[in-house]
């Protein structure tokens, strides 16, 4: 019995999507513009957007390796170089640093999310110094994130080229002998800096922008789309129809929702596709892991959907109540801007939205190539936000329909 119920259940709820979108089908102009608007979207940010705005750094959390295996069991130019950077950081508070054991743990905790970059400093750097030569200094940055990776890199590159300086200076003043055309580019420039990435290539910002506008398209296509079909029906009286017939209640939620789900991931693929070929978008992570991130960014939003259209009266409403959730999550969950440039306080706030974590997993596995244990974070709370939204949001349905 409970077994044939489920069944009629998923039947119903498959025929009730199919519904919607022949509906769908039928409205030429809903359909152009289900086609439209994301291509728009990404080519007006795509082009217009900037991509080079250098924002100033505060206690930006950096991870430090030193392999530096020293000059006669002697570290002292890199324990000088920590110490002089160190000192400067102080004064100007722009880096937060922390230990690290080696080059693969900073790439792990970049793709974490757990520090913005690092310095590296090699096993030959003062043994290049001490004799004369050149020492390497390697900056690991943080690609999904452009603008900070690129005012990272400056920042740093100015602070070695003074530190060097310095350097330089002592050296020479020490010097008695003649110095060769080779001694003076190391006595110059006693650091060469490197800068490498997390993944191969040089991401633009549209790299930043494209993952969050994937989920965030995905996500606010279920969450306007269920108020907007659900009042529409109840204000045109086919709702009644449906209700008269015997057709379970959640067969209604499930089908609306299997029906907005196949719309958003249809423009989210639609923005996935141009950008990558038009703007060299590229996915360095698993293909499965993104669409799977895609579905568990419409699962985190279709109770909230459902919630909106229970509370509504009306189709104008629930159109209401969804801009004024959308439209803060799009400025403050960093689809557009970075999280770490915006005030503090504003980044308190948007650990409040679930489109934060959404964004935050798919730019780490599209650009970084994450893996699942690198955005464990994130998919929790995606999933604890959706599990609870439904909880809320069935009974409340439920409610809805009676009256």
């Amino acid at each position: 019995m409970i077994k044939m119920r489920a069944k009629r259940v998923i039947s119903n709820s498959f025929r009730i999507a199919w519904k919607d979108l022949l509906e769908l089908g039928r409205d030429h102009l809903r359909l152009a513009l289900l086609l439209i608007m994301p291509l728009f979207m990404m080519a007006m940010i795509g082009f217009i957007y900037p991509s080079g705005n250098a924002a100033s750094l505060n206690n930006l959390p950096i991870g430090l390796v030193n392999q530096d295996s020293g000059f006669n069991n002697v570290r002292l130019p890199s324990q000088a170089l920590i110490t002089g950077l160190q000192q400067i950081n102080n004064q100007t508070h722009m880096l937060k640093f922390s230990i690290v054991a080696n080059a693969a743990d900073i790439k792990s905790e970049i793709q974490a999310g757990q520090i913005n970059g690092g310095i590296i400093i090699p096993s030959n750097f003062s043994s290049c110094i001490m004799c004369g030569k050149q020492g390497t200094l390697i900056i690991m940055t943080d690609q999904s994130n452009p603008t900070i990776s690129q005012e990272l890199q400056a920042s740093l590159s100015t602070v070695f080229t003074q530190m060097g300086n310095v350097l330089a200076q002592e050296k020479v003043r020490s010097l008695s002998s003649a110095i060769t055309a080779n001694d003076s580019v190391a006595i110059v420039q006693p650091y060469v800096v490197k800068v490498t990435g997390v993944v191969s290539g040089n991401p633009s910002y549209f790299s930043f922008i494209a993952p969050g506008m994937i989920m965030m398209t995905v996500m606010t296509s279920v969450m306007t789309g269920l108020p907007a079909a659900i009042s529409q029906e109840r204000e045109l009286g086919t709702m009644d129809g449906i209700m008269v017939s015997p057709v379970n209640r959640l067969s209604i939620i499930v089908g609306k929702a299997l029906s907005q789900t196949a719309r958003g991931m249809l423009q989210g693929f639609i923005i996935m596709a141009p950008g990558m070929s038009i703007f060299g978008v590229v996915i360095n992570g698993s293909v499965l892991l993104v669409i799977a991130l895609m579905l568990l960014g419409v699962f985190s939003f279709v109770g909230l959907g459902i919630v909106i259209t229970s509370i509504a009266k009306d189709q104008e409403t629930a159109q209401m109540l969804m801009m004024t959730l959308v439209f803060p999550m799009m400025f403050l969950s960093g689809v557009f801007f970075p999280i770490q440039q915006m005030p503090w306080f504003m980044q308190d706030v948007s650990k409040f939205f679930p489109l934060t974590y959404a964004a935050d997993a798919m730019r780490r596995v599209m650009v970084l190539g994450a893996g699942v244990s690198a955005i464990s974070t994130d998919i929790i709370v995606m999933v604890v936000f959706g599990a609870v939204m439904l909880a809320v949001a069935v009974p409340l349905f439920r409610k809805m329909m009676a009256r």
